[in-house]
């Protein structure tokens, strides 16, 4: 439980403590109230239509001491039991370290008292300067004033072998001397502005928004980027796309097929707006007028990344900070466009796997629908057959027994009796050979209810006669 109490806790805290009796607790205030109720400072109830509160005698030592009863008894509790656990600590770093390799490297001994703190800062330090730490590892402790305890030893060897291999830098000449061909492009359109240089509705060149005296550093760095990009036998080249009507062009690294487009501009800082005469004059003449209360104004710092509005928005960018530069930078912005390459191909990979799977299924489904919907035509003409040849049984018994009967003999009875005995013949069907039904036509609607599954999900895989065409997807066993 945290027993510190914010400012509104504090001041409700006080609000209702100076209450003749019960407070009502307004609606804004309802999670202050149940929070001050969770440390047991005051006591809710429900009364008319709202919340009332009443302060508690944990609530006015609070208010008196500033601290929570329940925290002053846990302290107490841990300064008793300070000595006995002080006892427990090791008596020197040998023992530490011996302590260390039986817990498999790590120590925690939580949130100790002063005397306990001691004996293991003490131990600590025994370890470091007397050479009972094993050669090749460190010790580090964790907690040294406040909090847990941690003590780790740790291989350096093997901490070596888990770091990450440094990130190839990628070193910005001088001067360009044979410059890259969107670089050469790109100086060609720099146009004569000498305070700012806008690049970016211009096609086949590099999107610039920066200073004048920053372009010469912006191109190198391009130049850099660039030709270390195609030395990795990836692909720079220039996009433009369609955004709301207008055409949006950038300039991109493509690798293993995907574009990430970048833009390299110079961050502005808001600066108080000062009022050009014409302003004034205007401001004179329509005083409604509203003057912007600052401007943005170029601040030396490159940013180079993705576009603002593009999909990586947010993905890869990087600029000159307080303690590197854009250019040392050029090594991780490359690294992070691969690894966004990486995982865009996993991705990619997983769906296509899911979307095999998903297919295969649905190949089965259809199989398995198909041999269902033969298995209960056949059933159909079996028990058809089955119900035809006891009706003709019946029909042969019937006229069986006509014949014994001792009713007498009307004129056409043996006709009608011959013409029964040739109806039974007809139905009977082991009169002739049996035979196989002929399958019924794989029809899309039966088959989709049968396997309940979206018909037309998929090219369907029964030509008219019901054969399956497609034997790439046919499963070797549809009721698996």
């Amino acid at each position: 439980m945290k027993y510190a109490l914010t400012d509104p806790q504090v001041e409700l805290l006080r609000e209702i403590a100076a209450a003749s009796s019960a407070m009502p607790i307004p609606p804004a205030r309802t999670q202050t109230s149940w929070a001050l109720e969770q440390r047991g400072l005051i006591k809710r109830t429900w009364r008319g239509s709202g919340h009332v509160a009443v302060v508690t005698a944990d609530g006015r030592y609070y208010l008196k001491r500033g601290e929570h009863p329940r925290q002053v008894q846990a302290e107490k509790e841990r300064l008793e039991g300070d000595a006995a656990q002080a006892s427990r600590a090791p008596a020197d770093g040998a023992e530490l370290v011996s302590r260390l390799h039986s817990a498999a490297g790590k120590i925690t001994v939580p949130d100790p008292a002063a005397q306990t703190r001691g004996r293991w800062r003490a131990a600590y330090y025994d370890a470091l300067h007397n050479g009972h730490v094993p050669k090749g590892h460190k010790l580090r402790w964790n907690g040294r004033q406040r909090g847990d305890c941690v003590f780790t030893l740790v291989d350096e060897e093997t901490e070596k072998a888990a770091q990450p291999p440094p990130v190839p830098t990628v070193d910005v000449p001088e001067t360009l001397d044979r410059p890259h061909r969107l670089v050469r492009a790109t100086r060609k359109a720099l146009g004569r502005s000498r305070s700012a240089v806008d690049t970016r509705s211009q096609p086949e060149v590099i999107p610039l928004y920066l200073s004048r005296p920053l372009t010469d550093r912006a191109l190198r760095i391009m130049h850099a980027l660039f030709t270390e990009a195609e030395s990795r036998d990836y692909t720079v080249e220039t996009q433009t796309d369609l955004q709301r009507g207008e055409s949006v062009h950038t300039v991109a690294i493509v690798i293993r097929g995907r574009a990430f487009p970048l833009a390299l501009t110079e961050r502005t800082a808001k600066v108080p707006h000062e009022p050009t005469p014409q302003e004034l004059r205007q401001q004179e003449r329509n005083p409604w007028t509203r003057l912007p209360k600052y401007d943005e104004e170029f601040n030396g710092r490159l940013a180079l990344g993705a576009p603002t509005g593009s999909w990586y928005q947010h993905s890869y960018s990087y600029s000159d900070g307080a303690r590197w530069t854009l250019e040392s930078r050029l090594g991780h912005l490359l690294q992070d466009l691969e690894r966004l390459a990486a995982e865009a191909e996993r991705r990619e990979r997983e769906k296509e796997l899911r979307d095999a799977e998903q297919r295969r299924r649905w190949y089965a489904a259809v199989a398995q629908a198909r041999e269902q919907q033969i298995e209960q035509h056949r059933a159909t003409v079996l028990t058809g057959q089955i119900r035809a040849w006891r009706q003709a049984a019946e029909i042969r018994a019937f006229c069986q027994a006509a014949r014994a009967s001792d009713a007498p003999v009307v004129a056409d009875e043996a006709d009608w009796l011959e013409w029964a005995e040739a109806y039974a013949e007809q139905l009977d069907p082991l009169q002739g050979p049996l035979r196989t039904p002929p399958d019924p036509p794989a029809g899309r609607e039966v088959l989709r209810e049968l396997a309940k599954v979206d018909a037309y999900a998929y090219p369907w895989p029964f030509d008219t006669d019901g054969r399956w065409t497609l034997p790439d997807d046919r499963p070797t066993d549809p009721r698996t």
